[in-house]
């Protein structure tokens, strides 16, 4: 069970803080029971989401600052997610699996992916799919999130935060 303070990521939400963990009034008075709910702010938007502590929706905690910055340290070694098919259904249902398995890892991977295959479309005279785009959007998003919460930076921050720390890398070898 997680507790009071802990920032967390919540389906595809993304980081939240768990401010409280209560049993709400409106659960007590129209079922009578005591069950335990998170309350949720997401870290990045003013809505507050309820929740069961005992759900089956995916949530873990975010990853630790020296997690952060040994992902970032890895970036360049971490290879491009590959997805095959035509079918703009079948590829954007793969774009949501990557993101649904909530790994920073993976978002990175998908990231790439779509960045290489948007480079290349628009090396042809091409633009990128508004599919593409939109899972783009949300992966960074996701990502950037996280990573600026573990590093205590704004998720403005960050795309700079990933370049200064690749060139420090590069200039240490």
């Amino acid at each position: 069970m997680f507790q009071c303070g802990d920032y967390i990521i919540y389906g595809s939400t993304g980081v939240c803080l768990i401010e409280e963990i209560l049993v709400p009034d409106y659960v007590r008075e129209h079922s009578g029971c005591e069950k335990l709910y998170y309350k949720l702010c997401p870290v990045f938007n003013s809505e507050t989401i309820y929740i069961p502590v005992d759900t089956d929706l995916f949530m873990r905690p975010i990853i630790s600052r020296k997690q952060a910055e040994a992902l970032l340290d890895r970036i360049p070694e971490i290879d491009a997610a590959s997805f095959d098919g035509k079918d703009r259904r079948e590829i954007a249902a793969s774009y949501q699996n990557f993101i649904k398995k909530h790994k920073c890892e993976d978002l990175i991977r998908l990231i790439k992916a779509i960045y290489k295959k948007n480079l290349e479309l628009t090396q042809h005279g091409k633009k990128p799919g508004q599919t593409d785009l939109q899972y783009m959007k949300q992966a960074e998003t996701l990502l950037h999130g996280e990573l600026s919460v573990a590093l205590g930076i704004s998720p403005d921050e960050v795309p700079d935060y990933i370049a200064r720390r690749a060139e420090e890398k590069t200039n240490k070898r």
